[in-house]
């Protein structure tokens, strides 16, 4: 085992690595209260004699206090940075990025990608070390996989190792902004040790590479945790080159993925396919007025089978479908409609 460590490439990748690793905190301006006439809560009590039921506090102001903290990365020497949207999903926080030698930043965010959970940030300083990414559609179950990141907030440059131990993983993940569950798809399964803390930071392979963004971990469970594909955040880079903004293509609809349940419920004539269904929520229109659906001809009640040519499944669901397309894209869709098939054009455009 001693010679084979000896051996291993690893601590050189790491060694390697790290300066580009960062940690991100997270802080916030919260109201601070004080107990009156200099008693502790348990010995307060109300200046005409009678004990309160209460412990009497009054406010003192406000103070910046931090509420939380991730990792993330250089992927460019100009002071631009990775990590996960979650990790930085409050406007009204304000972020600080910690480099290796423990200097410190403040950070602004430049961009969120809800879809993907990428974030971009950006400090102002140059001439720092960058990280070299991967290609995530390259990716074999059982390669080397390398986690590195700021492990539950407090433990600084934690590494851990393990392999690629599953791809095109889906799971649901709470936002704590919206408070609404997120479905992340194509994920990176590895047994590397991921822990609330790493979120943000990278996933490398052998040669030192960026291939995924850690991101979450299952709890109640053993050596299993996700990390989103590289790829995704590289489009999302070229994009805020390019246009100054992260854009994805947006067809304007509300649906649900069918399956033989849903079949049954709404009395369909195929279990399969998007149902383009209304939320009970206001705009929660089925159909985004003057979307691309919507100057399609799409209505509510229909069931989309197949967009782009590729059949719509809980497997392959709509989103990710469209996420392979362009803005600007037209699209065919197959749809059913009171039990007639009809083919559709949708042109796609931004999402705002």
């Amino acid at each position: 085992m001693e010679k084979y460590m000896k051996n291993s490439p690893i601590p050189g990748v790491v060694k390697k690595v790290l300066p580009s690793v960062v940690s991100v905190i997270v802080s916030k301006l919260l109201p601070v209260f004080e107990t009156p006439y200099g008693l502790m809560p348990q010995q307060e009590e109300n200046p005409f004699g009678a004990p309160l039921p209460f412990p009497f506090m009054v406010p003192k102001g406000k103070k910046k206090i931090q509420i939380g903290g991730g990792s993330g990365f250089i992927v460019e020497s100009s002071g631009i940075i990775i990590t996960n949207r979650h990790v930085v999903a409050d406007s009204l926080a304000e972020y600080t990025v910690v480099l290796n030698e423990e200097k410190k930043y403040s950070a602004e965010v430049v961009a969120r990608d809800p879809i993907n959970d990428v974030a971009i940030l950006k400090i102002k300083e140059k001439n720092l070390p960058a990280l070299a990414l991967g290609d995530s559609s390259k990716l074999e179950l059982g390669q080397t996989a390398i986690a590195i990141g700021n492990a539950l907030g407090n433990f600084l440059n934690t590494v851990s190792v393990g392999v690629v131990s599953g791809l095109s993983r889906e799971i649901s993940a709470g936002d704590v902004i919206t408070k609404r569950m997120t479905k992340l798809r194509g994920l990176i399964q590895t047994d590397a040790a991921i822990n609330p803390g790493n979120s943000g930071g990278p996933l490398i392979d052998i040669e030192g590479r960026v291939i995924g963004i850690n991101t979450a971990m299952v709890f109640m469970a053993e050596n299993i945790g996700f990390a989103l594909p590289i790829n995704n955040a590289k489009k999302d880079l070229q994009d805020l080159k390019k246009f100054g903004r992260i854009r994805h293509p947006f067809l304007g609809l509300r649906y649900v993925i069918l399956d033989k349940e849903l079949q049954e419920k709404f009395k369909l004539s195929v279990d399969r396919g998007a149902l383009v269904i209304s939320e009970p929520a206001p705009g929660g229109q089925a159909v985004v007025p003057g979307g691309a659906a919507d100057r399609a001809g799409i209505k509510e009640g229909d069931v989309i089978l197949e967009i782009a040519n590729q059949q719509i499944s809980t497997k392959n669901p709509l989103e990710e479908i469209l996420q392979k397309q362009k803005i600007g894209d037209s699209v065919s869709c197959k749809v059913i409609r009171k039990g007639q098939e009809l083919t559709l054009k949708a042109i796609l455009t931004e999402r705002k």
